[in-house]
């Protein structure tokens, strides 16, 4: 992907490139063809589709690039845990073959969050009018992995909290007497099974403080040793200083830096392009790529 496009008066314009969103095959309310008109009609012209541990959505992704014109490279937002830290990896164009070991890692995954989710809301429901049922219509689909999003629209749609975000931050928070956790890899393991699919790993949001919190350095070492090829360092919920310190430390351990949305629609207040990411940055990554996995273009 150039650096520079021409605009319709004939004016060169720099790619405009968003390397993390979500669609309703995770945690988005946007169907992938929707997210890729939101896109477009932002401005865009590449982003990352990253949903949470699956890849779901990426034929839909193939047709939606050529239907809107934003060139999309198929992602996966990985989850992974250290001593219950929630850490997330963005994998992009890795094999999405059964057998390797990031599809193992998934599928467990995948496994664990949906049984997690029921036993969460069968808790909830005991001192709350929450059902399973209720649940469920907040999910798109048969593929939609059902997760803590989801229990919190439904918690929204039940007029038991006001918003998603009341939601995190009370009934589902890992300090509520109603959360139970789920199996998710080491972060190195992630990144290792990320680069053994042919696939690029960066290290997404490591320095939110709205999350159960920051990435130690040390734990990022070890990602890096790992094969962890970029940080995401802008992004909403990283201040000024944070992304300071992310870039030094990207610097000093010769990673690339990236910059995305985390959008998921009407789900979350973050906004497509808020956040973007170089184009040489783009290029540098995608060189980095061993798999067969290609970008869905126009």
């Amino acid at each position: 992907m150039g650096d520079e496009h021409t605009t319709g008066q004939g004016r060169p314009q720099t790619p405009r490139i968003d390397l993390h969103t979500h669609s309703t095959y995770s945690d988005g309310t946007s169907s992938v063809l929707e997210l890729a008109q939101d896109a477009a009609a932002a401005g865009l012209n590449v982003i990352a589709l990253t949903d949470h541990d699956s890849t779901a959505g990426w034929e839909d992704a193939r047709s939606a690039a050529r239907e809107t014109g934003v060139a999309i490279i198929p992602g996966i937002e990985v989850s992974a845990e250290h001593h219950r830290l929630s850490v997330h990896v963005l994998a992009l164009l890795v094999d999405p073959s059964a057998g390797t070991a990031l599809d193992v890692e998934l599928r467990r995954a995948r496994d664990s969050r949906s049984r997690r989710a029921r036993v969460m809301v069968e808790r909830i429901g005991a001192d709350h009018p929450i059902r399973w049922e209720d649940v469920l219509e907040q999910v798109a689909g048969e593929e939609t992995t059902v997760g803590r999003p989801h229990i919190a629209d439904a918690l929204v749609s039940r007029g038991i909290v006001a918003d998603r975000s009341a939601a995190f931050t009370e009934l589902l928070a890992p300090s509520s007497p109603y959360y139970v956790p789920y199996y998710a890899p080491a972060p190195a393991d992630a990144v290792r099974a990320i680069v053994a699919a042919g696939g690029v790993a960066a290290a997404a949001h490591p320095a939110s403080g709205m999350r159960e919190g920051a990435v130690p350095v040390d734990l990022l070492d070890s990602m890096v040793e790992a094969g962890l090829s970029a940080i995401e360092v802008d992004h909403r919920e990283h201040d000024e200083v944070e992304r300071d310190r992310l870039r030094a430390y990207a610097r000093f351990r010769g990673l690339l830096t990236t910059g995305g949305s985390d959008y998921h629609g009407a789900g979350k207040p973050n906004r497509l392009g808020e956040n973007l990411t170089a184009p040489d940055v783009l290029r540098a990554l995608l060189a980095r790529a061993t798999s067969e996995t290609e970008v869905f273009r126009p």
